[in-house]
């Protein structure tokens, strides 16, 4: 399954949860879900009962979505998770936390990851002075994450940087807004990452 490129707002009424594809919308009380807070269609305010398979499905599609990886990409970070010691689906959600855009969203250079990822693609994203523009690429503890020069002063930037201020900065990276950059201090700890995922029920659906 490729990467869903269609109108992301859809994707949250689907599940009834803030995946925080929008984020300033989302932030000024104006995002659909806020609206119109069941599913999109014209069954979408019909109880749906959904089986135990359903639920699994629904969980790993919300971290598909939410980190906007593939199915190929999220197979493969599940058999990462899975050889590492520890906790198999505590694993993999720190594995998703490592991706570059990610990293770039956390640190609050980007209102949302779906920027992020478009702004480490175009290079406009440093790692330890060198650029990198794959967006899956695993942020290190230490490893210094920050906008090149010429991008600083780009208003998205600046307006996410702002942003930040509302909405706070992950705890695991320590970063300087004037110079905009930032130092993955550590792998975060599984509850300090709040998304609405139960990364269990997709252990379950990957281990059938």
């Amino acid at each position: 399954m490729a990467r869903y490129r269609g109108p992301v707002e859809k994707i949250e009424r689907r599940f009834g949860v803030s995946l925080n594809l929008k984020g300033e919308r989302r932030l000024a009380g104006k995002s659909a879900l806020e609206k119109r807070p069941y599913g999109p269609g014209q069954h979408g305010q019909r109880r749906k009962k959904v089986s135990e398979y359903g639920l699994q499905l629904n969980e790993k599609q919300k971290a598909k979505f939410m980190y906007g990886v593939s199915e190929k990409q999220m197979r493969a970070l599940f058999a990462e998770a899975k050889r590492r010691a520890g906790n198999t689906g505590t694993n993999l959600v720190v594995l998703l936390e490592q991706r570059l855009d990610n990293v770039v969203y956390r640190m609050g250079f980007a209102s949302t990851r779906r920027f992020a990822r478009q702004f480490v693609n175009h290079g406009h994203v440093l790692v330890d002075g060198k650029r990198v523009d794959i967006a899956s690429y695993r942020v290190k503890p230490g490893q210094k994450v920050e906008i090149r020069e010429k991008s600083k002063q780009n208003n998205q930037v600046q307006r996410a940087i702002e942003l930040s201020n509302q909405t706070g900065i992950s705890p695991w990276v320590d970063i300087d807004a004037e110079k905009v950059f930032g130092i993955f201090t550590r792998l975060p700890e599984r509850e300090e990452i709040v998304i609405p995922v139960e990364e269990r029920l997709i252990v379950e659906l990957y281990s059938k």
